[in-house]
């Protein structure tokens, strides 16, 4: 999935040669923590928007991840989540975010294995993760919950529906029905329970090979995303058949998440593992790509005042978690994608948007101003005692992440909800996170932010 660093670099240089150099009077958001945080520049909030959303002939809009040409279906959805609660103001984005999930649809049907494709269509990459299926559901229901255009619901987004259900059927059943197959070796435990209802992966959402077969995030993340598509066949497409089997997938998936995916742990009590190959064999983890066990309740699979998962948080925002890293600049997750010891913005991120504590999230923010080195934009990783040592200059999900996170925090905008109002735990309802200012700082901060989006789409190019 990554590029070397240097030519993506200039790519991101070149972008900025293009644009004019931000004058004094720039607006900025305020955010009075005790920090010192420097004004964060509004625009770059919407530079995903406006650098990797393009408009295509076939009417789809293609989005691609950032400083790589590619389209990932995961990426593609969490780049436009955030923005949808903007739909309401400027209904230019209506079509936009019509193209994305018209495009994920198309690109699903070309193959429902793979996870990356380019503008033609042809497959990038064809890492088999669970969640490259579960996203683009959830996008369907954001963009849908709010807006009510039923525009979206077209025959190919069915088709593509039927082939979701279709392909997590099949790798529950992997050594029975899967043909998928990854061309080169990697280094998994192959061994697991064929018996446990959840859904088999062949990689993680960081594009890494799991450790045992079954990830318990990405199947936690498909049980939200099959409540959802029920739905969607029943009321929407009058497909009783569908919405039968996607609810009867997300109940077995459910029941093994439940039954196998948690363990005891004599520190932290009863949590979430990363990985089980229901045997009884668990990886011990968290990754700061997201479906993770940090971010549970940001994709509605409980809230962030469930116990089993506030045990979860302590472990995984904690030095027994093996990629939970701290340095001078920053703490928080990475990943072994990336070097060891190297701390991923979007795990700060994901952290601070599950939180419950407003001084955790003002941390949180002021570490990911002071680990900055691209003026509000992200990197994929930074070595937190140097963050002029990265990975990945510009990274497009993390950059809409982190303006999600300031649009909720600063601005006062709600979570834009990821589910049904129910988790999986009766009773449960779903999370937001705290503000850091005051009423009336968030109402100026939010009328700059949509003073800022209008300016931009009247006036700076735009190729969708």
């Amino acid at each position: 999935m990554r590029v070397n660093g240097r030519i993506a670099a200039l790519a991101v240089a070149a972008f900025y040669a293009l644009v004019p150099p931000a004058q004094s009077g720039a607006q900025t958001l305020s955010i009075p923590v005790e920090s010192g945080i420097r004004p964060i520049q509004t625009e770059t909030l919407f530079h995903e928007l406006f650098a990797d959303f393009f408009k295509e002939s076939d009417g789809t809009t293609y989005v691609q991840t950032g400083d790589i040409p590619a389209m990932w279906l995961r990426d593609s959805a969490a780049q436009t989540i955030p923005y949808i609660r903007f739909v309401a103001a400027y209904s230019a984005l209506r079509g936009a975010f019509y193209g994305v999930i018209q495009r994920d649809a198309k690109n699903i049907l070309v193959d429902p294995y793979a996870e990356a494709f380019s503008a033609d269509y042809h497959v990038w990459e064809r890492k088999w993760e669970i969640d490259s299926l579960a996203w683009p559901v959830l996008l369907v229901f954001v963009y849908y919950s709010n807006t009510h255009d039923r525009a979206i619901f077209t025959p190919t987004l069915h088709n593509a529906l039927t082939a979701i259900v279709t392909t997590l059927e099949c790798e529950q059943r992997h050594a029975a029905c899967s043909r998928y197959v990854w061309p080169q070796s990697v280094p998994t435990h192959d061994e697991y329970n064929p018996n446990t209802g959840m859904i088999w992966s062949a990689f993680r959402p960081s594009d890494d090979p799991v450790t045992y077969r079954f990830n318990v995030p990405q199947n936690a993340m498909a049980v939200v995303a099959m409540r959802l598509l029920a739905q969607f066949a029943r009321t929407v497409f009058g497909d009783d058949a569908l919405a039968k089997r996607a609810t009867a997938l997300a109940q077995t998936v459910q029941t093994g998440v439940l039954r196998y995916g948690k363990v005891y742990n004599r520190k932290y009590g009863w949590m979430y593992a990363y990985e089980t190959d229901g045997y009884g064999h668990f990886n011990m983890m968290d990754d700061a790509n997201i479906p993770n066990l940090t971010a549970m309740p940001y994709y509605a699979w409980c809230a962030a005042t469930d116990s089993v998962y506030r045990n979860t948080r302590k472990f995984t925002l904690g030095f027994d978690d093996p990629y939970y890293y701290s340095g001078k600049f920053a703490t928080g997750l990475g990943s072994p994608h990336t070097p060891k010891g190297w701390v991923w913005p979007l795990g700060i991120i994901g952290a601070a948007l599950t939180s419950t504590s407003r001084q955790e999230v003002a941390d949180a923010i002021n570490m990911l101003d002071r680990s900055d080195t691209l003026n509000g934009l992200v990197h994929e990783s930074v070595n937190p005692d140097d963050p002029n040592q990265y990975t990945r200059p510009e990274f497009g999900w993390a950059n809409a992440f982190w303006a999600d996170l300031l649009f909720r925090t600063v601005a006062g905008y709600p979570a834009v909800p990821m589910g049904l109002a129910r988790t999986v735990s009766p009773g449960e309802r779903q999370s937001d996170t705290p503000t850091i200012t005051p009423p009336w700082t968030q109402i100026s901060d939010r009328a700059e932010i949509v003073r800022t989006l209008g300016r931009l789409l009247q006036d700076a190019p735009r190729t969708w």
